[in-house]
């Protein structure tokens, strides 16, 4: 596993763990974030590397600031 897919996990699990302290689903929070589900999905599983704007984007549908997503 190379560092990259190292970090892509760390976050994954991080943000499924946020977002089940909140009570959602993951169609919930890709909804509130006004991205697709699928999207969504694929950084949950650590599949994807997403843009910063898609950071905020998330952040934004769990109601906290993206350097509150980014402490894991």
């Amino acid at each position: 596993m190379t560092n990259k897919d190292k970090i892509l996990s760390k976050f994954a699990k991080h943000l499924t763990s946020l977002r089940e302290q909140q009570g959602i689903s993951i169609r919930e929070l890709a909804s509130r974030s006004n991205l697709e589900y699928s999207q969504v999905q694929r950084i949950e599983k650590g599949k994807v590397n997403f843009a910063y704007t898609t950071l905020v984007a998330l952040a934004d549908g769990l109601n906290i600031s993206p350097s509150e997503l980014l402490d894991f």
